[in-house]
């Protein structure tokens, strides 16, 4: 039936037929399939049938059902059917499988499919987003011997790919070759170039590209701003950025968020909260919203100030904007809250931190630990500790140097001790600091030790800071 109407160009008829028999026999079942047609086609001269049966199976997502009806065809010495060669091309290339596609690909080339730049260009964008910049150069390499030309689209590709991997002696390499083959460079051509010189701090290198694309009569795009403008900020030269975003304006292109999120992290980190505040209202002011990025930056901006009021005002901005606090806020917010002695509110945060299914890091339980040890509520820190342990973690010494800290700061000599002891028998090796903390904490406590035997035992080493505290000891007791 689906061989008479098809022969009769009924080809729709035909092709939801063929799907039903697909649909039924299932995977792997091209060669009963096929055979089947084979007889039944006797009496037909139609090769239509032969895309109806492939394209049945790539709609079924049988891929290697369709491919083994080419294979089929081409055995049995039929015309190759070459629409459906191309829908199942694209059906491949749309399953991310770049390699499977390739492959494909060069068969149907080697049967006379008419090769096309497009296709080899969409090959090559795959396999350079996998990072596999040899495929795409062979790729690319295919273009000539299949006597194409590439277009600015392959060169851009394929520069794209090796600039993202750092290796922009290539990219440039490629954009020579592209003047000599007469190929045009665009605005992506410049765009990736720049991008890859500001990503390793060569920004006079960047600022001259910008230039020879000014002068070649490009107009340049908000992306190309933006990225001079992130990496002048990144080098702290925040007067070039200002000056970028200032012809930015001038040149008519409109600065997005990712512009002005990166003057507000360039002043942020040279800790001119002011003027990030203020190009905060200017990008407001150009109705755009700031997001998770622009509110985190200005709040680790914030406690690094030690301005803990104004980053929990930010925290509730957030909060109420229905944007969620992640790793980095919230991490933040507890090292500041910790830092300006508010160890209790620093606890409450962290609590909140993993009610929100976030795992807090050492550091930051070390930080509180450090906290309610320097305010004497050292049975808080073991508590922390304890908790700390039993949820599967392995304190660090900076973890147990903390406690050690505050118990020899509280004159809790005996306690020291112990806790030396107990993070010898864990295997936790303490370090010169240790060493340092509990040798101040015996000499202001007129506490007797055997320093001698206490370094050697432990396998410490004595430093500037220890030499200090024996000096100031005997300092004391000669002046008595």
């Amino acid at each position: 039936m689906a061989c008479f109407l098809c022969s009769h160009h009924m080809l729709s008829e035909a092709q939801s037929l063929l799907q039903f028999v697909v649909s039924r026999k299932g995977k792997d079942s091209a060669p009963s399939v096929f055979a089947a047609i084979l007889e039944a086609k006797r009496s037909q001269q139609s090769n239509l049938i032969f895309n109806a049966l492939m394209n049945a199976y790539t709609h079924s997502g049988f891929i290697s059902d369709a491919i083994q009806c080419l294979r089929l065809v081409r055995k049995h010495g039929d015309r190759i059917p070459y629409n459906s060669c191309s829908h199942l091309l694209d059906r491949m290339m749309k399953l991310n499988s770049p390699s499977a596609a390739w492959a494909f690909f060069s068969e149907i080339l080697k049967c006379g499919f008419p090769p096309n730049v497009y296709t080899f260009n969409i090959l090559m964008h795959s396999f350079c987003k996998e990072g596999k910049l040899k495929e795409a150069r062979v790729i690319f390499d295919e273009i000539g011997r299949q006597r194409l030309e590439p277009t600015v689209v392959s060169f851009n590709t394929l520069m794209n790919g090796y600039c993202k991997t750092g290796n922009l002696d290539v990219g440039f390499d490629l954009k020579q070759e592209m003047l000599e083959k007469g190929v045009v460079p665009d605005v992506f051509t410049y765009s990736v170039l720049v991008h890859g010189l500001c990503k390793e701090c060569r920004l006079k290198e960047a600022g001259e590209m910008f230039e020879e694309m000014c002068n070649r009569g490009l107009v340049p795009n908000g992306v190309i701003f933006t990225t001079l403008i992130d990496g002048h900020c990144k080098k702290g030269q925040l007067d070039v950025a200002v000056d970028i975003y200032e012809s930015m304006l001038r040149k008519g292109v409109k600065p997005d968020l990712i512009a002005y999120n990166a003057l507000v992290n360039g002043f942020c980190k040279s800790g001119d909260l002011k003027e990030a505040r203020r190009i905060v209202n200017k990008m407001q002011n150009e109705g755009l919203k700031p997001d998770k990025i622009t509110y985190t930056t200005l709040l680790d901006a914030c406690c690094k100030e030690g301005d803990v009021i104004a980053a929990i005002d930010i925290r509730n901005d957030m909060v109420n904007l229905g944007i969620r606090l992640d790793d980095v806020a919230y991490t933040a917010l507890i090292f500041g809250l910790a830092r300006e002695g508010q160890v209790v509110e620093a606890e409450r945060t962290m609590r909140e931190m993993i009610r929100d299914g976030l795992q807090p890091e050492d550091a930051t339980y070390t930080m509180i630990i450090d906290g309610y040890c320097r305010k004497a509520d050292i049975k808080k820190g073991f508590d922390l500790l304890k908790e700390m342990r039993s949820s599967g973690r392995f304190p660090t010494v900076v973890t147990y140097n903390a406690l050690m800290n505050g118990l020899c700061k509280h004159g809790q000599m005996k306690n020291a001790n112990m806790l030396l002891d107990a993070m010898l028998n864990i295997g936790v090796r303490p370090d010169d600091v240790t060493y340092n903390i509990l040798l101040e904490g015996h000499c202001k406590n007129r506490e007797k030790v055997d320093l001698e035997k206490l370094r050697s035992e432990k396998g410490m080493v004595s430093d500037f800071a220890a030499y200090t505290s024996l000096i100031n000891e005997l300092t004391k007791k000669t002046t008595k």
